[in-house]
């Protein structure tokens, strides 16, 4: 049985846009590399960052923080998305990413998924977004709703509350994933949160028998 060391790794992004964001991706999946690691897991739409005004602003109030991060969005390929297939490219490194990719004029929870080569090997959207979230993202569908092989063995992902829904995780069991990369936003209620959390990916490992990274945001 070979050792895969991998990483969830829970930073601030930049909260001025998406470049200085990925220039903390860069640096921190280089510190990574440099200590062994193969596989990194940063949190819930990280680039540019989780859109917590949503939760704690009215939509007529946060109309200008809603503008923002439509211009900071990543485009599918495009300029943010390529810096990002380098970095893992450049450090052997296999990547899975949560950005606000911005599509046909549409917002979406997205997850990428580069391979060590800097390969796109999966872009998957969140298909429901969560309660507020829906004021930000579309909907996705069940396209990306599979395991890939990667350098490190075969990877499937989901986010945040997807974890609750049992034929997600189960369509993904089927598809036989060995790494499942989790991926939640930092908790604005409290310790009640995080506790989901652990109960929901320990759940997870057991009933599928696979091995969890969970990356979570970090709020102060």
């Amino acid at each position: 049985m070979k050792t895969i060391r991998a990483a969830a790794i829970q930073i601030a992004p930049d909260l001025e846009g998406a470049s200085g964001t990925i220039d903390r991706m860069v640096q921190a999946i280089a510190e990574a590399a440099d200590r062994g690691v193969r596989l990194a897991v940063f949190p819930e739409t990280f680039v540019p960052y989780y859109p917590y005004f949503s939760f704690v602003e009215p939509p007529f109030a946060s109309g200008k923080a809603h503008q923002k991060l439509y211009r900071e969005a990543v485009e599918v390929p495009g300029p943010l998305a390529q810096r990002l297939s380098r970095a893992a490219a450049s450090h052997r490194m296999v990547l899975v990413a949560g950005v606000n990719e911005l599509d046909g004029g549409s917002l979406y929870n997205t997850q990428l998924v580069y391979d060590a080569t800097g390969e796109l090997l999966l872009k998957r959207r969140k298909i429901t977004p969560t309660f507020h979230e829906r004021m930000i993202w579309g909907q996705g569908d069940g396209s990306g709703l599979r395991a890939v092989d990667s350098a490190v063995g075969r990877i499937g992902a989901l986010a945040c509350w997807e974890h609750y829904n049992p034929l997600a995780r189960y369509t993904l069991m089927a598809d036989r994933e060995e790494i499942h990369c989790a991926q939640f936003p930092g908790s604005m209620v409290g310790q009640i949160f995080a506790d989901q959390i652990e109960v929901t990916i320990r759940h997870h490992a057991l009933e599928s028998g696979c091995f969890v990274v969970n990356s979570t945001g970090w709020l102060t």
